[in-house]
């Protein structure tokens, strides 16, 4: 593989996005480069008795908080299947409204983990990905990465379920952050939401019965029946783990604390344009829970920001 130079998170951003374009067959005008098949719904936040001693963010001092969700498909490919083997992981973002354009996020996805430590070598990763064609020679160039790149291999073996609906699943924040509480007591975590009742994933043989949009229909299907909820855990790290690469997964024996409650409530209205007009953020910019300095986040959240001015563009 040619060594990806070091440039600034604006110069990943812009290379990045072009490669997931060679990869889409794109750009898909008005959409995400990854996770561009998507719904958002309106919500609330209710935060545990527990959050407080983690934070002293202001989205656990209020009773609740009015949240915005996206639930997702990855690929950056509007009309995929749900059905597909390549909509898997599936993604939930969160925002959580503090203020008048105040507000600060969690990105999440379906897989406890993330193939790539830094910016240069996903980049490195998308390329290889878009270089293995049907005619490409053994090992192809995905294979040469994957056999050097235990993480990313790992990643990609990992399991990736068809769950029976968004709210059946589980979703992992990819960066660690610093959370710090009243007291100036600061400890690092990752975010996991799961679901109210648990996980329930589909044998082969039942998402071939599925039709293409199945979880997004019965997304729509369960709120008009009403509210769902799905609980947001802390995984704290302990002393001595790796809290800035998103590779590194800590045990299970970790412990967590107990974040909050979200419910979800209703389709929000002007869907498609509100998706285009919404970008998250992988950085939290908020008293209270700070980033680490994890490679990652800089560059991620430059890839959110000028793949979000190019949605807002499309307009």
């Amino acid at each position: 593989m040619t060594p990806v130079k070091t440039q600034p998170a604006t110069g990943f951003a812009k290379e990045i996005l072009e490669t997931f374009d060679a990869l889409n067959h794109g750009p898909h005008a008005g959409y995400r480069p990854a996770h561009a098949k998507g719904l958002l719904v309106t919500g609330r936040f209710t935060p545990s008795s527990k959050a407080a001693s983690l934070t002293r963010a202001p989205h656990v001092q209020h009773s609740s908080t009015p949240v915005t969700v996206r639930f997702s498909n990855t690929t950056g490919l509007p009309a995929i299947a749900d059905t597909d083997a390549n909509a898997s992981p599936r993604g939930m973002a969160v925002r959580f409204h503090l203020a008048e354009h105040v507000h600060t996020d969690i990105i999440a996805h379906s897989v406890n983990g993330f193939p790539a430590r830094n910016a240069e070598e996903f980049l490195e990763l998308l390329r290889a990905i878009a270089a293995t064609g049907p005619e490409a020679a053994h090992p192809t160039p995905i294979e040469a990465f994957l056999g050097t790149h235990p993480a990313a291999l790992a990643y990609v073996q990992a399991p990736k379920p068809v769950p029976a609906s968004f709210f059946r699943e589980s979703f992992y924040a990819v960066n660690a952050h610093r959370f710090t509480n009243a007291e100036g007591v600061s400890r690092y975590g990752r975010y996991r939401i799961r679901p109210e009742g648990g996980n329930e994933y589909l044998d082969a043989a039942t998402v071939a019965q599925q039709t293409p949009d199945f979880l997004f229909d019965d997304l729509r299907k369960r709120l008009a029946r009403g509210p769902v909820k799905m609980h947001v855990a802390v995984q704290v790290a302990a002393h001595g783990d790796i809290v800035n690469d998103a590779t590194m997964q800590w045990p299970d024996n970790r412990p967590e604390v107990a974040f909050g409650t979200i419910e979800a409530m209703n389709v929000l209205q002007n869907n498609d344009e509100e998706q285009r007009h919404i970008i998250f953020d992988p950085i939290p910019r908020v008293d209270g829970i700070e980033p680490s300095d994890d490679p990652l986040l800089e560059p991620r959240a430059a890839v959110y920001l000028m793949s979000g001015r190019r949605r807002r563009a499309a307009r």
